[in-house]
């Protein structure tokens, strides 16, 4: 099914089309452009270093073989398995048929015992004039035709923030508009030293502020009229590309889910499903389609494993979506596991956690004197001994290379007395964790006193 521009792409579903493979490879892009100047400070010689210009076509034609690859590669698997593929948009009849249009528009109809939804989903628009027309999303971002120059990103969740991130460090000005708070669901602090940092290397923040109308100008560029709600004042401002990154809702109106009697949450159409069973015996759902869990490739992969080996394994291994280890890959990326420290004075009570605290410095950012001024880390602990940690958030390079050992740990039940008595790599970013002693309580300054910390 298209989006509301006509970007269609192919098997993999949104991870490696439209998600966390082509993102990821937009990052690393970003990165190795901070990297040439970082070079030089190493001693690398790069002629006419200041005329380097970026080649958006070029990437753009990168990440979209990658994908056609990886395509390919699911399709190859899927046939050694005996899988039948049918590349049609599919729709309940009932609990047991589904009928399937093909791109001919022939229709098939299929029936099953039990049935899965992996549907996923896609990005919300706002019900505005000129959203749907005019407006691209992470849908379209990374297969766009010709370079997005100046474009605001509407919205400040991961995808928001992420996509920002990338444009402007591939050298377009990118703007964010947030209506309400930044990594909404995410630790606040961690999320307003994200924003601080993005905002310090050129990305512009409209706080509080909501979009009116978009309308596209003769010129083709899009005039978008917006609002400041705390002060009720109407802006205007035009930009080559808007992307909506506010949201996403679940495919269920588009495969009629109610037919086969499944129950979805009206707010936000999602599946309220216990253990990957919907309200209806036969048939069961994974992934972003689900209520109130993870929206994460790795997490929907896991859940479909376990559900078929119960189906057809006589195995009765259950999900477990607690300490679900994810990054946000902004420039300066974030990575974190378990509780935030809102959720958990929330959980325990202020008193009964412990925070331990620090402020660290790469050391591959002394020679060339990156700021170091948001590289932050903090463990979240019950305050009673032996201190189970509940939560690990981290700001640095890396995250995700960072935080997902600790994953691990927290899973088979890390204390901060185990944290503190292990010994860490030198110099590495994750041995910052095995360092850190101070607690917020204390009041202590939590940033390095030595050269080499």
């Amino acid at each position: 099914m298209p989006s509301p521009q006509g970007t269609t792409w192919g098997l993999g579903g949104t991870c490696v089309n439209v998600g966390c493979i082509p993102k990821k490879l937009m990052h690393q892009a970003a990165l190795l452009g901070e990297a040439i100047k970082d070079a030089q400070a190493y001693g690398w010689e790069i002629p006419h270093a200041e005329n380097v210009t970026h080649n958006w076509a070029n990437l753009r034609q990168a990440v979209q073989n990658h994908i056609k690859s990886v395509n390919w590669v699911t399709r190859v698997m899927l046939r050694d398995k005996k899988v039948e593929y049918l590349n049609a948009l599919g729709r309940f009849l009932d609990q047991h048929s589904v009928e399937a249009t093909l791109k001919n528009g022939e229709k098939k109809t299929l029936t099953s015992e039990n049935i899965l939804i992996a549907t996923g989903g896609r990005p919300n628009y706002p019900n505005i004039p000129g959203a749907k027309e005019y407006c691209i999303s992470s849908d379209d971002i990374f297969s766009l035709e010709k370079p997005p120059g100046k474009t605001l990103v509407l919205g400040a969740g991961y995808i928001g923030l992420e996509c920002a991130g990338f444009l402007n460090g591939l050298g377009f000005k990118a703007t964010v508009m947030i209506r309400s708070v930044p990594l909404r669901g995410f630790d606040q602090q961690m999320a307003k030293l994200i924003c601080e940092e993005m905002s310090e290397h050129g990305v512009q923040f409209l706080h509080k502020c909501v979009p009116i109308k978009i309308e596209k100008t003769a010129d083709g560029k899009l005039k978008v009229q917006y609002k400041n709600v705390s002060e009720d004042k109407v802006y205007e401002e035009t930009y080559d590309t808007v992307l909506m990154a506010i949201g996403r809702r679940a495919l269920t109106e588009e495969t009629a889910v109610a037919n086969a009697g499944v129950k979805v949450i009206p707010e936000n159409a999602k599946i309220d499903a216990d253990n990957e069973q919907t309200n209806v015996p036969n048939v069961f759902a994974v992934g972003d389609v689900l209520h109130e869990k993870p929206e994460l490739t790795p997490v929907a992969v896991q859940a479909g494993k376990l559900l078929a080996a119960r189906l057809y394994g006589n195995s009765t291994l259950q999900m477990d979506y607690q300490n679900v280890a994810t990054t946000v890959f902004t420039p300066l990326e974030y990575g974190c596991v378990g509780l935030s420290e809102e959720k958990a004075e929330e959980t325990f009570g202020a008193d009964n956690i412990e925070v331990y605290h620090a402020y660290y410095k790469p050391t591959e950012f002394f020679i060339p004197q990156r700021s170091p001024l948001r590289c932050y880390l903090k463990v979240v602990c019950e305050r009673a001994a032996p201190q189970r940690v509940v939560g690990m958030h981290f700001i640095g390079p890396n995250a995700g290379e960072v935080i997902q050992g600790y994953a691990a740990a927290i899973k088979c039940g890390l204390t901060f007395e185990a944290l503190e008595s292990t010994v860490g790599i030198h110099p590495t970013l994750s041995e910052e964790f095995t360092r850190v002693t101070i607690t917020k309580r204390s009041g202590q300054d939590p940033t390095p006193q030595s050269c080499c910390s």
